[in-house]
């Protein structure tokens, strides 16, 4: 259950992004403009509205809209950190999370930057969940090395509590 709370939550909400700066300017590091008009941020944003009432299929679906509809780095990772939210199986929810941290380590932007202690720490988990100790433990410490990105509020305590929780399982 702290896992998956954990990873429903490892990035700010879109509605948070939308009213942020960085998804209204262009960012300064990448030629990217983050508009709220953004198709597949508003797909993303649809299927959050969905997963907060109750109905993860109808938000499964618009998450992979969303992925077939993304034209860029941004938009693929976004979409695919979400879609890895309703993966059946632990490999399946690996590999789309996979997916994701390897399109937000090729982008330049401190949004994103900001999901690399959550986006490792879903990784770790995964391979935790999977008995792959060694993998895991390689993961925790990666997210563990981005923790300097993440908020001081209950957000950024809640990922470094998984984070550390996690190592303590794996190096017992």
């Amino acid at each position: 259950m702290v896992a998956q709370s954990i990873a429903q939550n490892n990035i700010p909400s879109f509605k948070q992004l939308l009213n942020s700066k960085h998804m209204i300017n262009k960012s300064k590091h990448h030629n990217m403009e983050f508009e709220p008009n953004n198709n597949v941020v508003n797909l993303c944003a649809q299927g959050m509205d969905m997963e907060e009432k109750g109905k993860p299929d109808e938000a499964s679906k618009l998450f992979l809209q969303a992925w077939s509809e993304a034209t860029n780095d941004f938009e693929k990772f976004t979409a695919a950190h979400y879609v890895a939210r309703h993966q059946k199986s632990t490999a399946d929810k690996l590999n789309w999370d996979d997916t994701a941290l390897q399109l937000a380590l090729k982008i330049n932007n401190d949004t994103v930057k900001g999901a690399f202690p959550s986006l490792y720490l879903n990784i770790a988990k995964c391979y935790e969940d999977l008995n792959d100790f060694d993998n895991a433990k390689t993961n925790y410490q990666l997210a563990l090395s981005f923790t300097n990105l993440l908020p001081d509020n209950g957000y950024g305590n809640m990922i470094k509590g998984g984070i550390i929780k996690g190592i303590e399982r794996v190096t017992r």
